[in-house]
């Protein structure tokens, strides 16, 4: 009897669960055309925020035994401002398209669209050299982006640096077995801010006093516009509302007709005045102000009247007298009918920009400089939530 030898083909698959050789060859490949025809890029490598001290820190920005990537400075925004990054710098090689400069004219204002990249780097090779792989808040610096002609007084290439905002694996970065050898990481310009800090304090070139602060940011330059906008908007605009000061205001009686200043002759002396008023006025002075609008009180009284000030009513006082209390906030303006101190309107005119001298609750308590003294010790007055209400431990 005869057998017959049978043989079973084994499957073709390009996918297999484990990474062999095949992986490896490709991810070399990959990661020569990178060495070949990408870009130099030295990474500031994001070590984690800053601890706080013991005395600062609180249930929302807690203290950490070690700094670390994955810490939370702020547990309330969620946020990382004091951010320390690793003093060496890591070398790595990544490919990107470069864009033109263009204006976005598709919608309202100037927004320019080149100040995001989209870089492609070599996952292992990049894990490899971090020892740990690319993240959110790791600052790029692009060395062929230098610009060695600015127009400014520095004798220093003025660097480019980018954050990176995101990173996912790219697209084209999967080879025929399914597995991804490319990291795509979106990155934009940093700015000067509390985040960068650490990067921005680094000098120029070694042995330079000079640091990058001081050629790259914009911070001066931007603070002299702003503070040359607010000065044109107090020359233009001094104060909110409506200046109604050269507008003249006639004192009415019941009839509609203008009201006179009338008096007993037996007790009057032309020689002595009463208040603000005198033997040779004729109108009475306006109970109310003529015109209605936003923003019109002023704390001065119609048609220039003289007025008192002060924190307490005056005693000797005549019909028509007008007294601001400066005692209240705002200063209110008083007007006295014979009998009583009647209000005229609130001093609700000021400047717009956000001064010390702006006489309002919200500016003493948003430009607030004030401490007190709690069991001999000094408290500022203004506190942020987190640190004026520290929730106790409920033993």
């Amino acid at each position: 009897m005869r057998s017959i030898n049978t043989s079973t083909m084994p499957r073709i698959s390009l996918y297999k669960p484990e990474k062999g050789k095949d992986y490896d060859f490709l991810d070399k490949t990959i990661t020569e055309m990178f060495t070949v025809g990408g870009t130099d890029v030295f990474v500031h490598k994001y070590l984690g925020p800053k601890n706080p001290d013991e005395a600062d820190a609180t249930p929302s920005a807690p203290r950490y035994d070690a700094v670390k990537e994955t810490n939370i400075q702020d547990m309330l925004f969620m946020e990382n401002r004091d951010r320390k990054y690793d003093p060496d710098i890591y070398v790595l090689r990544g490919i990107y398209n470069v864009q033109d400069v263009d204006f976005d004219m598709s919608q309202f204002g100037l927004f320019l669209t080149n100040d995001t990249l989209f870089m492609t780097i070599p996952i292992n090779y990049s894990v490899k050299t971090l020892g740990r792989k690319i993240m959110p808040g790791d600052v790029f610096e692009m060395p062929h982006l230098k610009d060695e002609h600015a127009l400014n007084d520095y004798q220093v290439a003025l660097k480019r640096f980018y954050v990176v905002e995101d990173v996912n694996r790219a697209a084209e970065g999967f080879s025929q077995s399914w597995y991804p050898h490319l990291y795509r990481v979106k990155m934009k310009q940093i700015v000067d801010s509390q985040e960068f800090k650490d990067i921005l304090d680094l000098p120029t070139e070694e042995g330079s006093s000079q640091t990058l602060r001081d050629v790259l940011s914009t911070y001066d330059k931007e603070m002299q516009i702003n503070d040359a906008i607010l000065n044109q908007a107090e020359a233009d605009s001094p104060q909110s509302g409506y200046d109604t000061t050269s507008l003249y205001t006639l004192q009415t009686d019941a009839q509609g007709k203008p009201e006179l200043v009338t008096a007993d002759e037996a007790t009057i002396d032309a020689s002595v005045n009463a208040g603000n008023l005198d033997a040779s006025r004729v109108n009475q002075t306006p109970d109310r102000e003529g015109y209605s609008g936003y923003l019109l009180g002023d704390g001065i009284p119609p048609n220039g009247e003289a007025f008192g000030h002060g924190i307490g009513f005056p005693t000797n006082t005549a019909k028509g007298d007008y007294f601001l209390r400066t005692d209240l906030m705002p200063n209110r303006l008083f007007r006295f009918d014979g009998q009583r101190w009647v209000k005229m309107e609130d001093k609700v005119r000021m400047t717009l920009s956000n001064k010390d001298n702006r006489n309002t609750h919200k500016t003493g308590f948003i430009n607030n400089t004030n401490s007190g003294t709690i069991a001999g010790e000094t408290i500022p007055e203004r506190q942020s939530l987190s640190k004026a209400m520290k929730p106790k431990a409920d033993n």
